[in-house]
C-alpha cells in the first residue's frame, strides 16, 4: 500500500516525483518503486527520509507502528510536519501516546484508510484528524481526492468504511470472478467475459453517478414483469446474495 500510495502521489498535481521520499528496509521493494518513476527519492534510513517532509505516511504494518515512531520521535517537527497513518486499527488515541507533546507542541495526526486502487489514482479514501486546522484538513483530503475520491469522517465511522472501501475491493473482485466463471459456463472466452463484465460494471456506475438514484431505481428499469432478469435476480437472492453481502461487511468490521 505504501508502494501504490507514493506511486499514485507522483502521478498528482500536488508533488513532483523527486520530492517524495520512500524508505523501506527491503531493497528490492525500493527498486521496485524506482522502477515505475527513477525520480522517487528512495533509502533505507525512516530518519533520513522524514528529514524537512511535510508529511509523514506511516505505511506499516499495524504491529510496527510502535518501532517505527520510536525511531523517528526525536526528528519530528510537530509545528511543521503532519503525520498520517494508514495503519488498520491503531486509533488516534494510541498515535498520541506514541507521538506525545515536545516542549509543549501537540502533533497534527491523521489516519487515512485508502484501498489498493489508490495505485491507478481510483481509491476511496477515508481520513479522520487530530489537532488539525481546517486548512491543514483541505490540503490532506485535497490530495488523495486526486487519487480517487477522499473524504473526513469521524474516527468513531472509520473502521465501517474501512469494511466498505478498503475491504471491499477485494468484495467486488470476488464478484467478478465470480461472473467470469458464469460467462465461461455459457460459453464464453474468460477474457472475453471479463470485458464484459468490467464494462457493464462502469456502465452502472456512470448510471448512479449520472442520475443519483437508488440503485433499486435502476434495477427496475431493467426488470420487465416475467422476464429473465427479475428470474436471475430471484436466484441470487435465493441463495442469499444480500444477506452474504452484508454478512461479509460486518464480519470484516472491526469493532
Amino acid at each position: 500500500m505504501g508502494g501504490a500510495i507514493a506511486r499514485g502521489l507522483s502521478k498528482g498535481s500536488f508533488f513532483a516525483a523527486n520530492e517524495i521520499f520512500v524508505s523501506d528496509i527491503n531493497e528490492d521493494n525500493l527498486q521496485t518503486i524506482k522502477g515505475f518513476n527513477p525520480d522517487i527519492q528512495c533509502n533505507t534510513s525512516n530518519r533520513e527520509s522524514i528529514q524537512g517532509a511535510d508529511i509523514i505516511v506511516l505505511a506499516v504494518k499495524p504491529w510496527l507502528v510502535e518501532t517505527i515512531a520510536g525511531e523517528i520521535q526525536d526528528k519530528l517537527d510537530y509545528n511543521n510536519q503532519i503525520i498520517l497513518s494508514i495503519a488498520a486499527g491503531v486509533p488516534i488515541e494510541k498515535l498520541k501516546t506514541l507521538f506525545p507533546a515536545k516542549d509543549g507542541d501537540v502533533a497534527t495526526l491523521f489516519r487515512m484508510i485508502p484501498n489498493t486502487a489508490i495505485d491507478v489514482l481510483e481509491s476511496f479514501s477515508c481520513i479522520s484528524a487530530y489537532n488539525a486546522s481546517s486548512d491543514q484538513e483541505d490540503l490532506i483530503v485535497k490530495i488523495f481526492d486526486e487519487m480517487g475520491r477522499a473524504m473526513l469522517v469521524p474516527e468513531s465511522q472509520l473502521n465501517a468504511y474501512m469494511s466498505l472501501s478498503s475491504c471491499g475491493i477485494a468484495y467486488a473482485f470476488r464478484y467478478i470472478r465470480a461472473a467470469m466463471e458464469g460467462g465461461v459456463e455459457m460459453g464464453i472466452y474468460p477474457n472475453v467475459a471479463k470485458e464484459v463484465v468490467l464494462q457493464t460494471l462502469k456502465g452502472a456506475v456512470a448510471l448512479l453517478e449520472a442520475n443519483g438514484t437508488h440503485p433499486e431505481v435502476e434495477v427496475d428499469k431493467v426488470t420487465t414483469p416475467g422476464g429473465i432478469t427479475i428470474k436471475g435476480l430471484n436466484e441470487m437472492e435465493n441463495a442469499g446474495f444480500s444477506s452474504a453481502v452484508i454478512r461479509g461487511l460486518r464480519a470484516s468490521h472491526i469493532k
